[in-house]
This record gives structure tokens, sequence and C-alpha cells, in this order.
């Protein structure tokens, strides 16, 4: 009997936060799906530094070390996420704990302006990372060029703490959600949205590039970002919109 009341609990427990994430997954998963174009000026550089020491004619080899890179930079984004979704447990179990939701709406609706070309603010917090950047640098810059799989992971392990103003706001959204979990599974979301524009700029596939950075394209994801922030602020709101 204990055993099948603690299933039963796992199961309410599931059935009352699933409804909650899954809308913030969608979210992170288009954030980094169209925040691509602020990747491209931000990380094309590295990719670019990869794809230029392996030769064109070793195309099988060339796409095994861009996805051994991203999987290293994403695990590092789901670190991050977990580190500080511990702090954001914290004070999710205090009474800032509303606060930290209004945070939360706050930072999406101000992506999803940034998405759709609206206002371009967050990227004023990329100084945060400054400090820390000039200490992965150079290790970085020992890794290359990259020659193996190993190689390609750190790599991108460490490209991941790159001072990004996107990342760095994900961040913070994802650190609002209280839940250390919650947060990892978010920043793996929000990498995962990242790959097909930087993979296609690894293999110079600029079909995918180009579409995702239509103006129409990129206004809807924002809209829709901005939806989910003012669906994430307390208020009676809620309750309408789950009716609907």
């Amino acid at each position: 009997m204990p055993a099948m009341a603690s299933v039963s609990s796992l199961q309410n427990l599931r059935a009352t936060c699933m409804p909650d994430l899954l809308p913030q997954l969608l979210s992170a998963l288009i954030l980094g799906l169209l925040g691509g174009g602020h990747c491209l000026g931000m990380c094309g550089g590295l990719m670019g530094a990869l794809t230029m020491a392996i030769p064109k004619e070793q195309r099988s080899r060339r796409l095994r070390l861009l996805l051994a890179y991203n999987v290293g930079r994403i695990f590092s984004y789901a670190c991050a996420g977990l580190l500080i979704g511990l702090a954001g447990w914290a004070v999710a179990n205090s009474p800032g704990a509303m606060i930290l939701r209004v945070m939360a709406a706050v930072l999406l609706i101000a992506m999803g302006l940034y998405l759709a070309g609206w206002w371009s603010g967050l990227t004023r917090i990329e100084g945060l990372g400054r400090w820390l950047w000039r200490y992965i640098q150079p290790v970085a810059s020992r890794l290359l060029p990259v020659s193996s799989l190993p190689r390609a992971l750190l790599l991108g392990a460490a490209w991941g703490w790159l001072p990004c103003g996107l990342v760095y706001s994900t961040l913070l959204w994802a650190a609002s959600q209280g839940n250390a979990l919650y947060s990892a599974l978010l920043m793996l979301a929000f990498g995962i949205g990242t790959w097909p524009v930087l993979i296609a700029t690894g293999l110079a596939a600029d079909r995918t590039t180009a579409l995702l950075r239509k103006r129409g394209v990129r206004v809807a994801g924002g809209l829709l970002v901005i939806v989910f922030g003012l669906w994430t602020l307390p208020g009676p709101h809620q309750h309408w919109l789950m009716g609907h």
C-alpha cells in the first residue's frame, strides 16, 4: 500500500507540473531556434575556426566533430541551468516566490521583443560573464585546432560559457522556475533549439539560416514567446486562458 501511494503521488505531481512545464519548454526551444541570428554573431567565429581546420572532402568526420562540439556546448547550458536553478529553488521556497514568477514573465516578454526585433536591451547583460570568460578563453584556445571528438566536446563545453545576453536572460528565466531540474531541462531545450542554425552554418547550409532570419518567422516566434510571458504573469487572466 505505501508503494502504491507513492506511485499515485508521483503521478499527481506529474499531472500538476507538466502542463506548466510544457509551454516553458516550447518557449525555450523557440528562443534557441530564433535566437540563432544572435548566436551567429557571438559564435560564428568559433564555428568557423572549427570547420576551417577540417578538409572539405572529409564530410562525415566534419559532421561528427560539429555534433560533438554542440553536445559539449549544450551540456554546459544544462549544467549552468542546474546550478542557477538551485539558487532559484531557494528563492521559490521563500516569500520572494511571487517576485520570481513576475521576473520570469518579464524576461519572457523581453526575449519575445528581442526575437521579433523590437527591442535589443537583453544584449546589455553580456558584461556579467566577461570576468569568467577571461579564465576560460585561454583553455579553449589551447584546444584548437580540433582533431578528435574529445577535443571537440571539451571545446564545446568551454564555448557554452561564452558571455551571451540571450543565454544569460534564458538562465535567469530558467532560475525563476524554482526547480533545479526544470531549470536544467529548459536550458537543454534552449540549447537544442540553437542546433539548426549553428550546425547549418558549420555545413554551409544557407537555406536553413535564411529561413530562420525571415522577418515574418522571427515576429511570429517573438509574439508566441510574449504570449507565454503574459500567461506566466500571476493574475486572474490565467484562469481564463486555461479555460480556453
